[in-house]
C-alpha cells in the first residue's frame, strides 16, 4: 500500500511544479496531465483564484508530505 501512497505523493508535486513552470512560462510536457490541477481546480475555488503560484507551491510541499509519510509509515 505504501507505493500507490508514494505515486500519488509524486504525482502532487509534478502537478505543482508544473503548474508554477505553465503558470511563469509555457508547459512543454503532458500539460493536459500534469496542468489538471492549475486549469480545472484552482478557478472553481474562489480563495485559490489569484494565487495560482502559491496553491501550486502548497500542492507541490503537500505532495513531499505524502512521500515523506508513506516512507515513515513503510518502515
Amino acid at each position: 500500500m505504501r507505493k500507490p501512497i508514494q505515486l500519488a505523493g509524486l504525482f502532487m508535486i509534478l502537478q505543482g511544479v508544473s503548474g508554477v513552470i505553465d503558470h511563469l512560462f509555457v508547459q512543454p510536457f503532458f500539460g493536459v496531465v500534469l496542468n489538471f490541477f492549475n486549469r480545472v481546480v484552482i478557478p472553481r475555488v474562489a480563495f485559490l483564484t489569484g494565487h495560482e503560484i502559491f496553491a501550486n507551491l502548497i500542492l507541490a510541499a503537500l505532495g513531499v508530505v505524502v512521500v515523506v509519510a508513506a516512507e515513515r509509515a513503510g518502515s
